[in-house]
């Protein structure tokens, strides 16, 4: 069983163009496990396109669920106001194909018997949706793509950038740790002023002991 929802119709959907709009819009949800059915005759290479966006919660971890394809899961705890935002669109691209009885998606291989099947997992989270979803022939990048968005363009850009600094800082600790206990400098040799020639340092002493040899015998005969 599944329920109907035009809870989003009240909200522009972001991302979305305004043909699409109401793709976003509106929704199917269950309080379970829910799903549909594909048929599918040819063999090739597809691309199955879910359509999400959430229209209802204003945080994360409120709305939680995987999907999955003939028994595949394809997208694992998907947290849609966690990746895109209250009221914008969303699209999970999951490429397959389909050869000689064969069901091959995400380096997991399956029987297919020329039904898809979609599933959408009850979590521990509220429950799961899909606003649309359709299959077609191609590859990713013949779906089309959702308009640009530039809070998730800066949160990309800012992951980046701190993926880009931990990379420098293991970098610098591998130098560090890899740098030799006594390094090789460059230049000649500084001469050790203590390894000089010690004659002059005795001289004082032999003067000192010739004084006291003519003092002592002097002394002795008196």
């Amino acid at each position: 069983m599944r329920y109907a929802s035009d809870y989003g119709m009240r909200l522009p959907i972001l991302r979305s163009s305004p043909e699409d709009q109401v793709l976003y819009q509106t929704e199917r949800y269950n309080e379970d496990t829910f799903g549909y059915e594909v048929p599918v005759r040819d063999e090739g290479e597809y691309i199955l396109v879910l359509k999400f966006a959430e229209v209802y919660f204003a945080q994360s971890q409120q709305k939680v669920f995987d999907v999955r394809l003939n028994g595949h899961v394809v997208v694992k705890d998907l947290d849609i106001f966690d990746r895109v935002g209250h009221s914008t669109a969303h699209d999970e691209i999951v490429p397959f194909s389909i050869k000689r009885g064969k069901l091959s998606v995400q380096g997991e291989v399956s029987t297919f018997n020329g039904k898809l099947t979609v599933d959408f997992i009850k979590g521990y989270y509220d429950n799961p949706k899909v606003c649309a979803l359709y299959v077609m022939k191609g590859k990713p990048e013949d779906v089309p793509k959702l308009q640009p968005h530039p809070g998730l363009e800066k949160r990309d850009e800012e992951e980046e950038e701190e993926e880009d600094a931990e990379t420098s800082e293991d970098s610098v600790k591998k130098s560090a740790s890899t740098a030799p206990k006594n390094p090789v400098r460059s230049g000649p040799r500084t001469p050790n002023p203590y390894a000089a020639d010690n004659s002059s340092l005795m001289f004082p002493i032999l003067v000192a002991f010739g004084v006291f040899i003519p003092t002592l015998f002097c002394l002795c005969r008196l």
